[in-house]
């Protein structure tokens, strides 16, 4: 088994070596660390340091520093235990960045951890499995299924709003009542950190009032009814009926997304909180709308993955065989 005095694998790991700084400063040093990571992130990196950690007590390796051939069989493990190929590569990425905050080599580098991520990525029950597009269409379907109340208008607002701008689960579960700023034609959402902005630059969308989906006058709706007029848009709720404070997570914004999925008579499991961001997109492909607006709406800075979306959206139309088939 490791020593007592085997470091355990964190992303809140500092190297301390050859240091005499004192113990303030290098809590400050920590919480910046911490912080040049967004707080989804530090959280999935902290299930998969604490899941790594595990197997390598029961196997009685170190965990931290950890060989090559340690971190593969790992992965290996993973990968029989029928995890996701994006959560073993999200582990490795955790392992290595452990690694590099304490100031160690990366054990991931090594060829025997590549050969075994890439057999891992060719095998075909480990393709990606992306969710499903909710286009306007499922949208309509899953809103329908609203109850009264105020739950039901909060989940209108919210599957409303994520899907007319192509939000990330994240995005909405950040969003709070000063970010919102009214436009004769609808409303202005700062974004004021984003998976492609853990700077915080700050990003502004668009939302029209629209004559379908109508997500302005849904998210109004909500609003005033829970009568919020600052701090988070999108709050849990209790069995009473009582707002709560804090902010919804990006994983109960997920599950909503499912529940919906089901209530409309689709398959949950193949929805998830990408599903309304990945629905956007997929109708605004359908519907013949430039690629550059739909990046201006989606916030992607790299068309190729957009282009994927429209060549999915658009298989069908003048299809090269259609005048024959």
């Amino acid at each position: 088994m490791p020593s007592s005095e085997t470091p355990t694998l964190s992303v809140a790991v500092l190297p301390s070596h050859g240091s005499n700084l004192p113990a303030d400063a290098l809590a400050l040093v920590r919480d910046y660390q911490r912080a040049s990571k967004a707080k989804a992130t530090v959280r999935a990196y902290k299930s998969d340091a604490a899941a790594f950690t595990a197997w390598c007590d029961g196997h009685g390796v170190s965990s931290l520093p950890a060989s090559p051939e340690t971190v593969a069989a790992f992965l290996s493990h993973e990968a029989a235990a029928g995890r996701a190929s994006s959560t073993i590569g999200r582990r490795l990425a955790a392992i290595a960045y452990a690694h590099k905050l304490a100031d160690l080599p990366d054990p991931g580098a090594h060829e025997t951890v590549h050969a075994v991520i890439k057999g891992i990525r060719r095998r075909p029950d480990m393709q990606i499995r992306q969710k499903t597009a909710a286009t306007a269409e499922v949208l309509a379907a899953m809103l329908s299924h609203a109850p009264p109340g105020l739950a039901g208008k909060r989940d209108r607002a919210l599957l409303g709003l994520g899907f007319a701008g192509a939000f990330r689960r994240s995005e909405l579960a950040a969003l709070l009542v000063s970010d919102l700023t009214d436009h004769v034609d609808g409303l202005r959402v700062l974004i004021r950190r984003s998976k492609t902005d853990q700077e915080g630059r700050g990003a502004e969308k668009a939302i029209p009032h629209g004559r379908h989906v109508r997500p302005v006058a849904l998210l109004r709706d909500w609003l005033a009814a829970a009568g919020i007029t600052d701090g988070p848009v999108f709050r849990p709720i209790s069995r009473s009926g009582r707002i709560r404070a804090e902010a919804l997570t990006d994983r109960s914004i997920g599950d909503i997304v499912k529940r919906y999925a089901g209530a409309a008579g689709f398959d949950p499991a193949a929805f998830g909180g990408h599903s309304l961001r990945a629905g956007f997109v997929t109708t605004a492909a359908e519907r013949g709308a430039d690629l550059a607006r739909i990046m201006e709406v989606s916030g992607h800075r790299d068309p190729r993955t957009v282009l994927g979306y429209v060549r999915r959206a658009n298989a069908f139309k003048d299809h090269a065989g259609s005048g024959f088939l």
